[in-house]
């Protein structure tokens, strides 16, 4: 897939006021500072489109990006801020939670981790609320220009040991850095594999 146009649509932190129409939906979602944002400006060929920060929980709202004139893009508050106030982290994650649990056009949320580290409790824990609530989702492995390959390949075997503890299977992944555009087309070309099932789906 090649994304031809990319354009802001709304912010909001109320599910009801998402936009109307029935287009598809990929939300991408994370711990503060994974690199949501760029890597967001990574798959749109955008410099700015979503805004990116030094500061964790810089994206506060739910952000909707119509990519293509045909889905949208989804970029939605990380979970586990370091500056906001636990009455704040409490409205964002309801929100969060409305979003995932209230929203029908949703096909598929993408799960952001840094793969420079040890599998974190609240990455592992936000993914089995996921699953118990039959979210479908990818994990995104940011940060891959950061590891040598082996070293990659280590941090996502022992990512998959502890997963499997508790999954009867890894869930889908992609490995990715924004910076040397890596999983740029893989990930892309699966979302469009998705549409193109969907659309057949409906002239059947």
């Amino acid at each position: 897939m090649e994304i031809k146009s990319a354009e802001f649509v709304m912010s909001n932190s109320d599910v009801a006021k998402c936009p109307k129409n029935p287009l598809p939906e990929y939300a991408f979602i994370g711990r503060s500072n994974v690199g949501k944002s760029s890597l967001i400006n990574m798959l749109t060929n955008r410099k700015s489109l979503a805004k990116t920060s030094g500061r964790p929980g810089k994206t506060q709202l739910i952000n909707h990006f119509l990519i293509n004139a045909n889905w949208y893009l989804v970029d939605l508050p990380g979970y586990g801020y370091a500056r906001v106030s636990k009455s704040s982290k409490k409205t964002f994650q309801k929100f969060i939670t409305d979003y995932f649990r209230q929203r029908e056009q949703l096909v598929s949320a993408f799960v952001l981790v840094d793969i420079r580290h040890e599998p974190q409790s609240i990455d592992l824990e936000f993914m089995a609320w996921m699953g118990e609530n039959g979210i479908p989702f990818s994990i995104i492995f940011t940060k891959a220009d950061k590891l040598k390959p082996k070293a990659i390949e280590k941090h996502i075997a022992d990512y998959t040991a502890i997963m499997l503890q508790t999954w009867e299977e890894m869930p889908n992944y992609f490995v990715t850095s924004s910076s040397k555009h890596i999983g740029k087309d893989h990930l892309l070309n699966y979302i469009q594999q998705i549409n193109d099932q969907m659309n057949t789906d409906k002239t059947k």
